[in-house]
């Protein structure tokens, strides 16, 4: 038997349908907040990848955008202060 076959039949068990691909496709659509806009519309699935992509880029600049303003306000502020408590206990 080749090894194609081999792979085909043991990756068979766990296939996944093209309509559990399209209710995933569905659902990750449901997260995105561009994509709440359009709900009623058909999106296809490239688009909803590729503005899913997108939206976890921007969330991780978002996150590195956060990280250094909190970076800045950590070394400009008074660590005994009121304001750096508050920080630690967020932290916490």
């Amino acid at each position: 038997m080749s090894s194609r076959r081999s792979r085909s039949r043991q990756s068979g068990s766990s296939r996944i349908t093209e309509e559990q691909i399209s209710d995933l496709v569905s659902k990750l659509q449901d997260l995105l907040p561009e994509a709440r806009l359009q709900s009623n519309a058909r999106v296809p699935s490239a688009r909803v990848l590729q503005e899913t992509c997108n939206y976890i880029r921007s969330l991780h600049q978002e996150v590195d955008d956060l990280s250094e303003r909190l970076s800045e306000l950590l070394a400009t502020s008074d660590m005994s202060s009121a304001q750096a408590a508050i920080i630690r206990s967020l932290l916490m």
